[in-house]
C-alpha cells in the first residue's frame, strides 16, 4: 500500500496527501529589501539588498573607498558575477570586527545569503560556487610555553 503518498483517515478511507510547500521562499522586509548576516574570521556583516543600479555602500562609504584593494572589490562582487546579476542590485551593509580581508569575506557571504532570500532560484548556483558556506577558519589561540600558537622556543644545545 502506498501510504507515503496518501494517508488513511480514522474511518479507513484514503485521502490525498497535502501538496508539498516550496522549500525556499522569498523573504523581504516592508521596504522590499532582503536581509542577511555574513561572517568570516572575526568580521560580521549585516547586508541589505534591493533592486537598483549596482551601488555597494559599506559603513556609509562607497565600496571602492572602503575596500581600496582591487582584490577585495572583486571578492564582494563575485556573487553577482556568478549569478549574472551584476549592476542589478543596490547593497547597503554595516560590517564590524576583524580586518579588511575578513570584512570583505563577510560582506560576500552576506550578499550571497541575501540573494538567496531575494531570489530562491539562485541558491543552487551560489551553493555550487561555495558562497553560502561560512568559512569557519579562525585564528588559533596562543598556548603557554610557546611564542605563538605553535612556534616553540628556540632550541639551545649548550
Amino acid at each position: 500500500m502506498a501510504e507515503t503518498m496518501q494517508s488513511l483517515d480514522q474511518l479507513g478511507t484514503l485521502k490525498p496527501a497535502a501538496p508539498e510547500a516550496p522549500k525556499y521562499v522569498q523573504k523581504l522586509d516592508k521596504q522590499g529589501r532582503a536581509y542577511a548576516t555574513g561572517k568570516r574570521k572575526n568580521a560580521v556583516a549585516r547586508v541589505w539588498i534591493k533592486p537598483g543600479n549596482g551601488r555597494i555602500e559599506v559603513n556609509g562609504r562607497d565600496s571602492p573607498i572602503y575596500f581600496a584593494r582591487p582584490v577585495l572589490r572583486m571578492l564582494i562582487s563575485q556573487p553577482f558575477v556568478v549569478t549574472d546579476r551584476l549592476g542589478q542590485f543596490d547593497v547597503w551593509c554595516t560590517v564590524s570586527g576583524g580586518g579588511l580581508s575578513g570584512q570583505a569575506g563577510a560582506v560576500r557571504h552576506g550578499i550571497s545569503k541575501a540573494l538567496t532570500f531575494y531570489e530562491p532560484g539562485l541558491r543552487p548556483v551560489l551553493k555550487h560556487g561555495g558562497f553560502l558556506t561560512r568559512d569557519s577558519r579562525v585564528v588559533e589561540r596562543k598556548k603557554y610555553g610557546r611564542h605563538k600558537a605553535r612556534r616553540r622556543p628556540q632550541y639551545s644545545k649548550r
